[in-house]
């Protein structure tokens, strides 16, 4: 019994000296406007989303990303905005999001990595009672800057996604590869 609980020991110890941990994430702000012939809209959309990692060796490591959403619709109408609300004068919604992955870096060019995350994305709104739940892949690139500070950005998504507004018989669910904007961030990271 010693020698397996030494041997465990031992184990953690060496995978804890080759970890490292990582704190960072990204931030962004988006406005939309239609004019009167399309709908007269706005949307404003602000999120910030702070990640945390831990670097297990050179290939793989773990982390979550919790972050916060604010959505502002102006002249929607109902049933014309992701909830199916009736914000005519305007509604603001917020949302929670929860993000942890697995990351594995499949080529390292010195300052350069490339790399997939493979993991789950959920995130509930609060006022419209509706949550959102995707599971797949985002490749990215991480750029070593400094030795503790990284610019990093993922780009596309390629997975399932599904989205339960309130209500019976509305859910949306989608399989594929996404490369649009909406699956396009940038964030920085310390790394200690």
């Amino acid at each position: 019994m010693k020698k397996i609980l030494m041997t465990l020991a031992a184990a953690f110890v060496a995978v804890s000296m080759s970890a490292q941990v990582y704190v960072g994430g990204s931030f962004s702000f988006a406005s939309i406007s239609t004019q009167k012939l399309v709908g007269d809209q706005n949307e404003t959309t602000l999120k910030i989303m702070p990640e945390i990692g831990y670097q297990l060796n050179d290939e793989w490591a773990i982390g979550a990303v919790i972050g916060y959403q604010s959505n502002k619709f102006d002249g929607v109408e109902q049933g014309d905005n992701a909830f199916g609300t009736n914000a005519g004068s305007g509604l603001s919604e917020s949302a929670f999001t929860f993000n942890p992955y697995a990351r594995y870096t499949f080529a390292n060019l010195g300052k350069v990595n490339l790399f997939v995350d493979g993991g789950i994305d959920f995130t509930t709104y609060s006022k419209s009672d509706a949550t959102k739940l995707g599971v797949g892949f985002k490749p990215g690139l991480a750029v070593s800057l400094t030795d503790n500070l990284s610019f990093v950005s993922h780009v596309g998504f390629i997975g399932w996604n599904s989205f339960n507004p309130d209500g019976d018989d509305n859910n949306t669910s989608a399989f594929g590869l996404g490369l649009s904007g909406e699956n396009l961030s940038f964030g920085l990271y310390y790394n200690f």
